[in-house]
């Protein structure tokens, strides 16, 4: 309420002037609510069907279209069902009265681009979800002494100058619930893929404080990917904010798209949400999700490329309100943020029209916060929250390789390691090209079953020292067997990296596998027959030790006897199979 010792009169607001009645009671409410007399001046208002009181900054509407709107604010202040909404209505109606009580309403000054300036307002708050005509709704993000700053979500003919806007006390946020489940919704929730409505089973402002120190608990679970040279190399715990960055058309999607894909089955739900793309791309993200079974176990949240820039902000805070849903009732989520250098753009775009400075690179000084709070409401909660955990995976896109560019490194600085993309690598067909000398997980092996950890083995060391021996002998033409060997054996390994999209391995395939290469049982084998090798292999393992890789499956270890045998496999499969091909 206007502090009274700044009121000096009061404006009444009417179609007819008000009689003498009228104005004794004005007066004696004034009094009574100000705690002395003040002038009443009224001013004619055409249309106006009932009162406004005007009293500094506070307004008092008993106008008819006043009171419906209390009126539709006390039903909405109940639980309402189909059983029993009628006798509810006739109960409110009965004992409805007209409130008193001042009304915190401001006055648009400005409307464009998404952005209202509004006037007036003096409590809202940051955040906070304000009505404009037209059913029309906002946040507000700038608060200024005589004036407030909001974006829309939403264009509107009927917002403009001087349009009254009101308060609705409540912060941003979306419905959650399970029904989201295989549906894709916009950063308000609303549905996007034409399957009807979504019954929602509770709601979650999507600006929340990230969990405290004491609210959460180590990252000891694996989120396996099943991109061998990810889990071997780059292990991502459930909890963990893993970046994945490179240049345009690196692959980086389709690794967040396969992690998506091989949690069938694990009871992890997927959410990933689309910032900027085209919504043909959405589209066949859907498809391709629904045709590999993933899509129920998985929410797409869309902001497209049509999107506002107020929808592309909130986007990536509203999939993480759905993920925080689920992890809050102990379940496991990866959600995917592709990707936050489109969000950066948005925000910069709402910055800017808000009258932010810009400082680096035209980016507001918030930048940096931006990206952190979003980020860090990932964790493992501590088992008295229920252990559920929120793993992120938030995408950037680099421009000719520049890590060193403003929103890189503050994304960088943010999350727990990065899987950097190498366009070199991807060009010459190395895909996923995930660069191993540049790429990171500050989790390392404590994300890694004790099977994978002892499958890696020296699997990143020898990697790095065939790179810097192809770089050394590339221009020399004679080299000995020692060094032929070993640029072979890094040949081969590069081949085993490879891997087709939507084909992720399971963890004792993984395994197999790099226990085969690091024992140089695949040495013999050409460097062209060895895609069809590798297929091979695991088909023989699976036959000769289905027991074993099945426990392996179930438990994540081995025992030496175990290594052993499936070692000895992988050899006598080699020369068998080395054998059979020199016979034909």
């Amino acid at each position: 309420m206007t502090n009274t010792q700044d009121v000096q009169s009061a404006v009444l607001y009417s179609s007819t002037a008000p009689t003498q009645t009228q104005e004794r009671r004005l007066q004696a409410f004034l009094l009574r609510t100000y705690g002395r007399e003040l002038p009443l001046r009224w001013e004619k208002k055409e249309g106006l069907r009932g009162f406004e009181l005007r009293v500094g900054s506070d307004l008092y509407d008993w106008s008819l279209a006043g009171r419906l709107r209390q009126y539709a604010d006390r039903l909405n202040q109940t639980d309402l069902s189909a059983a029993d909404i009628m006798p509810l209505m006739r109960d409110q109606t009965r004992r409805f009265s007209l409130s008193a009580k001042a009304e915190d309403l401001g006055e648009v000054l400005s409307v464009g681009d998404g952005i209202a300036r509004v006037s007036g307002l003096s409590g809202a708050s940051y955040g906070e979800v304000l009505e404009f005509p037209g059913g029309v709704r906002g946040m507000v993000q700038d608060l200024r002494e005589d004036s407030v700053g909001c974006i829309l979500f939403s264009a509107s003919s009927e917002i403009i100058q001087g349009s009254r806007v009101h308060r609705t006390g409540r912060t941003a946020g979306i419905p959650v619930g399970e029904a989201f489940l295989g549906r894709v919704v916009d950063a308000l929730g609303s549905p996007l893929d034409g399957k009807g409505d979504i019954a929602a089973s509770g709601y979650r402002p999507v600006e929340m404080p990230a969990p405290g120190i004491v609210d959460r608990q180590s990252v000891t679970t694996p989120l396996e990917t099943g991109i061998l040279c990810i889990d071997s190399m780059f292990p991502i715990g459930r909890g963990q904010r893993e970046l994945i960055i490179g240049d345009r058309q690196t692959g980086k999607t389709a690794i967040a798209l396969d992690t998506i894909i091989n949690q069938r089955g694990k009871d992890v739900v997927c959410i990933y949400v689309a910032i900027g793309q085209k919504s043909s791309s959405v589209a066949q993200l859907a498809a391709n999700l629904e045709k590999h079974g993933a899509m129920d176990y998985t929410i797409i949240v869309s902001a497209s490329a049509s999107a506002s820039a107020p929808e592309q902000y909130i986007a990536p805070y509203a999939g993480c309100a759905l993920g925080e849903f689920f992890m809050y009732a102990g379940r496991d989520v990866l959600i995917v943020y592709d990707d936050l250098s489109k969000h950066a753009i948005a925000y910069r775009a709402l910055s800017l029209l808000l009258e932010r400075s810009p400082g680096r690179e035209a980016y507001p000084g918030d930048v940096f916060y931006l990206h952190s709070r979003l980020l860090e409401r990932s964790a493992h909660l501590s088992d008295a929250l229920g252990g559920g955990s929120l793993t992120a995976l938030p995408i950037v896109e680099t421009q000719a390789g520049d890590v060193s560019a403003y929103i890189p490194t503050n994304v960088i600085s943010i999350t727990d390691g990065q899987i950097y993309l190498e366009s070199s690598l991807f060009f010459s067909g190395q895909r996923p090209a995930v660069n191993v000398g540049l790429s990171v997980s500050r989790v390392g092996g404590d994300a890694q079953t004790k099977a994978m950890k002892k499958s890696a083995g020296s699997l990143r060391l020898d990697l790095a020292q065939y790179r810097e021996m192809e770089v050394f002998t590339q221009f020399s033409s004679d080299l000995d067997e020692a060094t032929k060997n070993q640029l072979t054996y890094g040949q081969g390994l590069m081949l085993l990296l490879r891997q087709n999209q939507y084909s992720p391995l399971s963890q004792h395939e993984q395994v197999v596998l790099l226990l085969a290469a690091l024992a140089h049982a695949m040495q013999k084998i050409p460097l062209s027959e060895l895609s069809d090798y590798r297929t091979a292999l695991l088909r023989a393992e699976e036959e000769q030790n289905g027991e074993i890789l099945r426990s392996i499956d179930r438990t994540g270890a081995f025992s030496d006897d175990e290594r052993t045998q499936l070692i000895r496999t992988a050899e006598e499969f080699a020369a068998a199979y080395l054998a059979d091909k020199q016979r034909r």
